[in-house]
């Protein structure tokens, strides 16, 4: 009956509880009559008068006012407000009945003096009470149907106005706050108890067949949330939490979106400000160009350049929607930061020599970061010729054009599978870092700054892990780790991007920059902590852990250095690294024989090229090209 009442159309719903107030009115103005007379007061005669002019006078007020228009369910302080202006409106207006009707109608009505003030406090009880009764009343059947238990571990500030948001929720059940201050223990807030710090969850999850924690805790730094989530792991629950207060108050996300655990949380890893002198020093008022402009990457690139206005950011990108998407991104934010910058959205590829001279031709380009490339491990296996031929050849097409053209700075994004290589992208990279080491020592080199930021795997990337356990674990299990000792380093796109752009401002030629990445994270141990996290037990309520062997090329371990001659920067998060590379002549001889292998599609020759040219490249697998596989295959038949 409740929720075929809750069905209905705004004007029928409306219609009734109109009919509601009409009898509460007359019940109202009975129940203050007798609270004053001291008896239950038997109206007689003209005084039935009154009681029929009482509704009459009150629904034209309470409709005026909106109490129509509200929802009940989600009624607030503010509509009780309204109401209590609404019963004094009403109860003024009826006094005036039993004083003046008399003067135009022979009658006697009567009316003690003191009465309309009864009877405005009696109407505030029964017109605002039935509205809140019936709003508890809907929200205690609308949660029983509810199998989500919540409990909101910080009883703050943020705390309190995530339970005042969520108090309404049809999903969920709010059972109350956790909080570490002792002295809160047994404290009401916003309605709802404190039932005591982490160790008081395993009480409340014996009563309750699942429960959620949702973490209101956004102004704790990285290692206090790290150091919490490990506590909440040993009781088993799903975690969740609330944004950020930057990004709330900046209007990215509400404070109702609740989010999966951020990743970053289980790291521990505090965020750097960046230096800000270093962020504008490339951009500000000048030309930029980022290629692969709609990777993960290189969009983060654009989005954090905006921000430092440059005259002019020109994109370029061989993927048409990954374009059409960073363009629109940034010309919304360009709008919200009232800033004039030109953006150029360019479709094409970085091996396209024609389309890069007119490029730097028709532009006075300042700097240059480049990301376009090509970086899973296993795709670039299977088609060698295509991944070198982006990430060598358009590397070295790219940099010529802009040290011919004059660029002041050019930064190349490297990646830390480029030391001592397994697999064929490594290489790759490896080899990209090679040419501009060479280029910098180019006769004809005069003015561009060429250097190389290095760093491992970001999280929220394509192909990154992180997004693929999430999907795992939602869809049950089992979640994939190709082997139990693997371990990686990882960092936020954002920060990356940050530290890119700052490294790139340190450049004085040649050198490559390893952004320091903390420590390396075991994959297995990260996927059992996203599981526990989850509110699932690994390998015991459905959701395995399952290993499914390395890659082809996939490390056990990354590095960040090939040697030990590192040394520090201003920056605390930059390192600069003194590795050997080519001199321009032997660039050219390099660079020579690639054409030559890769004009030929050759994918053997291409390979004997980088294991003779990439110092420590020890390939875990054969040639996996798989044209030049079934090439091969057919020849042999």
């Amino acid at each position: 009956m409740i929720r075929y009442m809750m069905g209905l159309q705004r004007g029928h719903k409306a219609i009734l509880v109109g009919l509601a107030d009409s009898l509460l009115v007359i019940f109202s103005l009975w129940l203050a009559f007798s609270l004053r007379l001291g008896e239950l007061y038997q109206p007689a005669g003209n005084q039935w008068l009154l009681f029929v002019v009482a509704p009459m006078i009150a629904l034209p007020i309470f409709v005026r006012l909106g109490l129509y228009r509200a929802v009940i369910r989600y009624i607030g302080q503010r509509a009780m407000l309204t109401i209590g202006y609404a019963n004094a409106g009403a109860a003024l207006l009826w006094s005036l009945v039993p004083f003046y009707l008399p003067n135009f109608i022979d009658l006697s009505l009567f009316s003690p003096r003191s009465l309309p003030f009864i009877y405005w406090m009696v109407l505030c009880i029964t017109i605002g009470g039935s509205r809140q009764s019936v709003r508890w009343f809907v929200a205690g059947i609308l949660q029983r149907g509810s199998d989500k238990n919540v409990l909101i571990y910080g009883a703050g500030e943020a705390g309190v106005q995530l339970a005042l948001s969520l108090e309404h929720s049809q999903e969920m059940v709010l059972l109350g706050f956790i909080d570490d201050d002792p002295g809160l223990k047994g404290q009401q807030i916003a309605g709802l108890p404190v039932v005591g710090g982490i160790e008081s969850i395993e009480a409340v999850k014996a009563r309750h067949d699942t429960l959620e924690v949702l973490l209101a805790l956004p102004s704790a730094t990285r290692s206090d949330r790290q150091a919490i989530l490990k506590r909440l792991e040993l009781v088993e629950v799903a975690v969740r939490t609330m944004p950020s207060l930057d990004d709330i108050a900046l209007g990215r996300a509400k404070l109702t979106e609740l989010d999966e655990i951020d990743t970053l949380d289980l790291l521990g890893r505090d965020f750097v400000e960046p230096q800000h002198d270093l962020m504008s020093r490339c951009i500000s008022g000048k030309t930029v160009l980022v290629t692969g402009a709609g990777g993960s990457i290189g969009s983060e690139l654009c989005r954090q350049i905006v921000q430092h206005k440059p005259e002019r950011l020109i994109l370029l990108d061989h993927g048409e929607y990954p374009l059409y998407s960073i363009e629109a991104d940034l010309r919304l934010r360009c709008a919200s930061l009232n800033t004039d910058v030109e953006l150029i959205p360019l479709l094409g590829s970085v091996n396209d020599e024609g389309l890069l001279k007119r490029l730097f031709s028709q532009w006075e380009i300042n700097t240059v970061y480049h990301a376009a490339a090509y970086k899973h491990v296993p795709i670039v296996e299977h088609n060698l010729i295509v991944g070198v031929n982006n990430n060598v050849l358009g590397t070295y097409h790219l940099a010529t054009q802009a040290m011919q053209a004059g660029v002041a700075r050019f930064v190349l994004i490297s990646t830390d599978k480029a030391v001592r290589p397994t697999n064929s992208m490594g290489a790759s990279k490896r080899l990209a870092e090679m040419v501009l080491q060479g280029l910098q020592l180019a006769p004809e080199n005069r003015r561009t700054c060429f250097s190389m930021v290095r760093f491992g795997n970001v999280l929220g990337s394509s192909g990154s892990v992180i997004p693929l356990f999430q999907t795992q674990i939602a869809a049950g299990g089992p979640v994939t780790v190709t082997h139990p000792e693997i371990t990686r380093y990882f960092m936020t796109i954002p920060e990356a991007a940050s530290l890119v752009i700052q490294a790139g401002a340190l450049g004085e030629g040649g050198e490559l920059f390893v952004l320091d990445m903390g420590d390396p994270v075991k994959i297995d141990e990260l996927a059992r902590r996203m599981v526990r996290l989850s509110g699932h037990r690994p390998g015991v309520d459905g959701i395995d852990v399952v290993y499914t062997g390395l890659r082809h090329g996939e490390k056990l371990y990354e590095e960040l250095l090939i040697g030990d001659n590192v040394s520090g920067t201003t920056h605390p998060r930059i390192l600069v690294a003194r590795e050997e590379g080519p001199d321009y002549a032997q660039l050219n001889t390099l660079i020579a024989e690639l054409i030559n292998a890769l004009t030929s599609l050759d994918a053997q020759r291409v390979r004997e090229c980088l294991l003779r040219n990439v110092t420590g490249f020890e390939a875990q697998c054969g040639n996996e090209d798989l044209l030049w596989r079934a090439d091969k295959m057919s020849r042999d038949k």
